[in-house]
């Protein structure tokens, strides 16, 4: 839901990101705003979603409502990402947490595109504004060896990323296309989209 706002200026320094993803506070440092960083507890499983987009945008919105809840006159910033291959965004890809299921992953995502729906929810509640939205990313696997995803694995230790891999690093040498409007949305988290809800609340951007 998408409400007018106030026209009281909100200071940078009352800038929650409600996560602990490392990934995502460097996204936030390429603003050069002034925010903190509080890890929301929620569950992040399935609650009867048959759609990538449904779960993300769900989970985006609970990590933000829960620390809002906590901070009303703060401008809190929740995102969530959910993977998925061609045709079967019914069938969620988490992260893979061991060796064994990082190789599965990545044996089954070879010469496949994997989807991502990355979903944001920015919240003030002191001004009863939320803004929940899903962008979305795709990537082309290339043809992998055993042997690339076992060396893989070894040196990026994607243990804790849905789908296997770190775009950011040495992830790339696993594709053959990248395709979507904002990589950032890929990393987890799509800054073209919340540089503009941060302007309209306020937050002068660059």
């Amino acid at each position: 839901m998408d409400v007018n706002v106030t026209d009281q200026k909100i200071k940078p320094l009352d800038i929650i990101l409600a996560s602990s993803s490392q990934t995502r506070k460097d996204l936030m440092n390429r603003l050069g705003l002034a925010y903190q960083c509080i890890s929301p507890d929620i569950d992040e499983s399935p609650q009867g979603e048959n759609h990538a987009d449904d779960l993300a945008k769900r989970l985006a919105f609970e990590k933000a409502k829960v620390i809002a809840e906590q901070h009303p006159h703060a401008i809190v910033i929740g995102s969530d990402q959910v993977a998925w291959r061609e045709h079967a965004p019914q069938d969620f890809i988490g992260k893979p947490l061991t060796i064994d299921k990082a190789i599965q992953q990545l044996q089954a995502n070879s010469g496949k595109n994997v989807y991502f729906s990355t979903a944001l929810s920015v919240q003030h509640l002191a001004s009863n504004f939320k803004q929940t939205l899903v962008e979305h990313y795709h990537v082309k696997f290339r043809d992998l060896t055993l042997a690339e995803i076992e060396r893989y694995i070894e040196l990026d230790q994607p243990l804790h990323c849905a789908g296997s891999f770190k775009c950011e690093s040495l992830g790339i040498s696993l594709f053959e296309q990248m395709i979507g409007q904002d990589q950032t949305t890929l990393m987890g988290m799509p800054m073209i989209q919340m540089c503009g809800i941060l302007r309209k609340l306020g937050i002068q951007l660059p």
